[in-house]
């Protein structure tokens, strides 16, 4: 099942309800910063795979998102669709 959510608060009460295997997050989100949603969902479903999917690319970024608990960096524009596809076909094969 894929769900989409249009803010933060959303994202929170659908990952509680489903604790799903992948999230792609953004870094900004209406209501919260998707650095600190990562790490809530983090928090309560730790088999959760956080991949950002974001037009922000620094090193800055990239150690905060490690630190929030994201496995993955995508940059929008950068990353093919060959690149998340491969991402998401190597999570579903573990």
């Amino acid at each position: 099942m894929i769900e989409e959510a249009s803010n933060g608060k959303e994202a929170l009460e659908k990952t509680d309800a489903s604790c799903p295997q992948i999230v792609f997050m953004d870094i900004r989100l209406p209501d919260e910063s998707g650095l600190q949603l990562t790490k809530k969902i983090k928090a309560k479903c730790s088999c959760t795979t956080v991949a950002i999917l974001t037009s922000h690319d620094s090193p800055e970024y990239r150690q905060v998102a490690r630190e929030c608990g994201a496995s993955h960096f995508f940059v929008k524009g950068a990353s093919d669709g060959s690149e998340i596809q491969s991402f998401i076909k190597s999570l579903l094969e573990t």
